[in-house]
């Protein structure tokens, strides 16, 4: 029976091949976006969940409360490591310090020039880490192990870097790296490398009490009243200890040990491991990778809102068809057939066109898997098949079956044989109009929804893009260098020869750049009051020629004079705000004081107009800017737009002659701060990509029930022509009631979307407002795709020969 079931569903399907096509079509396409997103989504949920104590370790992180707002930071002060052993000796402890940009030598050439030694620049993934760490994280030894890092001047690196710097990892022990031209480490371990999804993805591991041995160099400070955070600790509790417990003794924590500077509002609470990838608050220094929640719920609505489109695609036509198999439902059920049994033909059909679509979706999900890294930050080998995707195809085809045939199933099994015999039985007469007509809704409302999204996006995206920043960002190289003495001595020189270059228009030297990510915050004093104002500013440092290089504009005053340290400072029209002084001019030669009570007296002797210190997430801060040699690292070059690749050559070429130890790693400035919104350029992308689907899918199915239409009111669109009706009367008659759902659609989908993108566009402090022409554009573009839909197929209709129309019945 059941063959025979199979056998009448598939000369049903090859019967109806465009009916078939449409419905096969509409479901390959979501078959496949769903299961990209839901490899995404699987991939970012499941970072560091691979540890053996995932559940039981946290990050330890400080939140400060000034000028009433809480700030968070993922470090704690230095000394914290050693209290925290103390106050809970139940719980593991390790400590981290990070160092971003170092770079890693391997000695074989001049050891005096550096000439002929391999070079090897590392943003992240460079950490002194204590022997505890491996307490708490796993590492899969292959050559060392944990306790050789408790000397100094030791080091561990992965198998990726091993053989990297030294061929074969084999050959790794026991040699020399040399790290910032400063450390000479040995090698006394090697471990696998950490897994793509990684929060903490370590590669070169050093010591720490070499970094304690080098504390200005690294920052480290061991010193309750400084924060950085470079300096993170994580903790594993055990099974029973109560996190609510840990917590509530956190709160006090840094206030009995950091004495009065503590009560200024620092306290600390535990993060679980789990949050590390999606807590914006805090953010991820240890990574380049970080999410959040919001974004993975959007694309697991999305996937959903489009399996519901294919569906609703399968039931409009499943039902319109209906009407044709009348007859044969009328026999079967005269010949003895249960409802039961009609009701098994019809979603074994059902089965046939889902699993036929889920074989076409996972080839065109493999075609697309390559391309996937161009909307979400995933690596290049990620797989497409696993038993979780596996999973979630069974549960999705299960679900797509019961969604598309069970309502389809109903109607045809419900027909009444007498009825079904005598031709009787009518696209109206089977009911569901109304359900059948709520569902062309719902599909339009999701298309629309969905291109309302796209436009929003998209129009943020480029405001971001083309906003002024307040500076020029534009044709500026940065190359990241070094403060060590040597460096510092070749600055001035270095400098002059890149300005004998033409098409060089200034250069100067940096902490940081005007817009980062890098938020070097302190406490300050004003006009020689020595009183705590709860304020903190941040800093800035750079040479003379910095406002020159960057464009800024002065609003008072002017720039300070050359120095090697700080004499004199320029700050901001938000650092005046903040500080009720109204007037620019007004801060002229009034003093600040940065940090604490031996750092000295700075007269302002300029304010520039407020840039955006950030990205346009966030506000801008007050900034304070001066100059301190020892803090200015890096080199930034205005450059003329004309003949740049070949400017750059002469300056990397310049650059290996003065600083042959030193690798090259310049970059482009606007290139960085676009990075600033990958993930909303990659959404907004996925925003296009899904409107496309859904605009696609909506159309197919649009076309089928037209196609049916025709098909039922051909004799109708005869009489009608031979009666006198024009082209335009018929297109109309087809059309019309399309129109008016469309506009449902729209009237439902606008403060549906207007809600939805305004949370989205809270994430940015500098937004777009939506205004009307958003959702008349994404109207009109839908009326214009409906009628091209319907107008082909009605046109069609109603040019055809009424004679041959009247016959044809």
């Amino acid at each position: 029976m059941i063959k025979n079931y199979f056998k009448i569903a598939w000369r049903n399907i090859v019967h109806h091949k465009g009916y078939t096509a449409i419905n096969v079509s509409g479901l390959t396409v979501g078959i496949a976006a769903c299961l990209l997103i839901y490899v995404v989504v699987q991939y970012e949920l499941s970072f560091d969940t691979f540890q053996p104590n995932f559940k039981n370790i946290y990050h330890v992180v400080t939140e400060q409360k000034r000028e009433g707002d809480m700030a968070y930071n993922p470090g704690v002060p230095a000394p914290a490591t050693e209290s925290l052993r103390l106050d809970f000796p139940q719980i593991k402890v390790a400590a981290l310090n990070s160092s971003y940009g170092s770079q890693i030598t391997v000695p074989e050439g001049n050891s005096a020039t550096g000439v002929g030694d391999k070079k090897f620049a590392e943003s992240i993934g460079v950490v002194f880490v204590e022997p505890q760490y491996f307490d708490i994280f796993s590492a899969d030894w292959l050559a060392g192990s944990k306790s050789a890092l408790k000397d100094a001047n030791t080091v561990v690196i992965d198998k990726s870097r091993a053989e990297k710097y030294f061929g074969d990892w084999k050959n790794a022990m026991g040699k020399t790296l040399k790290m910032d031209n400063l450390l000479n480490l040995k090698v006394v371990g090697i471990i696998e490398d950490a897994p793509a999804n990684s929060d903490v993805p370590f590669r070169v591991l050093v010591s720490f009490i070499t970094c304690k041995q080098h504390p200005n160099e690294y920052g480290y400070n061991n010193n309750w009243h400084a924060l950085s955070s470079n300096h993170q600790v994580f903790v594993q509790l055990p099974a029973n200890e109560s996190v609510e417990r840990i917590n509530n003794q956190l709160k006090t924590f840094a206030h009995r040990h950091a004495g009065e500077k503590g009560k200024v509002g620092m306290s600390n609470f535990l993060q679980p491991l789990g949050e590390l990838h999606f807590d914006k608050r805090v953010g991820n220094t240890l990574s380049d990778h970080l999410t959040s929640k919001s974004t993975l719920r959007v694309l697991s609505f999305i996937a959903i809102l489009v399996i519901i489109m294919a569906s609703i695609n399968f039931i409009n036509l499943s039902t319109a068809q209906s009407v044709g198999r009348s007859k044969e439902v009328g026999i079967r059920k005269v010949l003895g057939s249960s409802r039961g049994q009609l009701i098994g033909q019809v979603m074994g059909e059902t089965t046939i066109i889902v699993a036929v679509s889920l074989i076409l979706g996972l080839i065109v999900a493999k075609i697309a898997l390559p391309y996937l890294k161009n909307i979400a930050s995933v690596p290049d080998d990620i797989a497409l098949l696993s038993v979780g995707s596996v999973l979630f195809l069974i549960a999705a085809t299960v679900l797509i079956i019961l969604l598309s045939g069970v309502y389809p199933a109903l109607v045809v099994s419900g027909f009444k044989p007498v009825s079904a015999l005598k031709n009787k039985i009518t696209a109206a007469s089977i009911g569901g109009i109304p359900l059948r007509r709520g569902l062309v809704v719902l599909q339009f409302g999701i298309s629309q929804l969905l291109i309302i999204g796209t436009i929003i996006a998209v129009k943020q995206m480029r405001y971001v893009n083309e906003a002024d920043l307040g500076f020029n960002k534009e044709a500026i190289l940065v190359i990241p260098g070094s403060t060590d003495s040597l460096s510092l001595r070749k600055m001035q020189s270095f400098k002059e020869q890149l300005l004998q270059t033409p098409e060089i228009k200034s250069v100067s030297f940096v902490s940081d750049v005007p817009s980062s990510d890098n938020n070097w915050g302190t406490n300050f004093y004003y006009n020689q009051e020595n009183k705590e104002n709860g304020i903190t500013t941040f800093l800035k440092y750079g040479d003379d020629d910095y406002f020159k290089t960057f464009q800024l504009q002065f609003v008072a005053g002017k720039g300070y004079d050359r120095s090697d340290t700080a004499r004199q400072a320029v700050v901001n029209e938000t650092f005046l705000k903040k500080l009720n002084v109204l007037k620019p001019e007004d801060a002229i030669g009034k003093t600040v004081k940065l940090g604490g009570n031996n750092s000295p007296w700075l007269p302002i002797v300029g304010v520039v107009k407020d840039f955006k210190t950030n990205s346009l997430r966030e506000s801008v801060k007050p900034i304070v800017i001066t100059s301190r040699k020892s803090q200015e690292g890096e080199i930034t070059v205005k450059l003329q737009t004309k003949s740049l690749t070949k400017t750059v050559s002469t300056i990397q070429h310049q650059w290996e002659k003065t600083y042959p130890e030193y690798a090259y790693t310049g970059y482009f400035l606007d290139d960085n701060i676009a990075q600033f919104y990958s993930q909303e350029n990659q959404l907004a992308l996925v925003y296009k990509i899904f409107a496309g689907i859904a605009v696609f899918i909506s159309c197919l199915g649009l076309y089928g029930l037209v196609s049916f239409m025709v098909v039922q009111r051909t004799k109708e669109v005869g009489v009608r022509k031979v009666l006198g009706a024009s082209v335009s009367s018929i297109v109309m008659l087809f059309s019309k009631e399309f129109m008016i759902l469309i506009a449902i659609s729209f009237v439902i989908a606008m403060p549906v979307s207007w809600y939805l993108m305004s949370g989205w566009l809270q994430s940015f402090v500098y937004r777009i407002n939506i205004t009307f022409d958003v959702f008349l554009l994404a109207v009109v573009s839908s009326v214009i795709l409906a009628w091209v839909t319907v107008g082909y197929k009605a046109i069609k209709a109603a040019l055809a020969n009424p004679v041959k129309s009247m016959r044809s019945e």
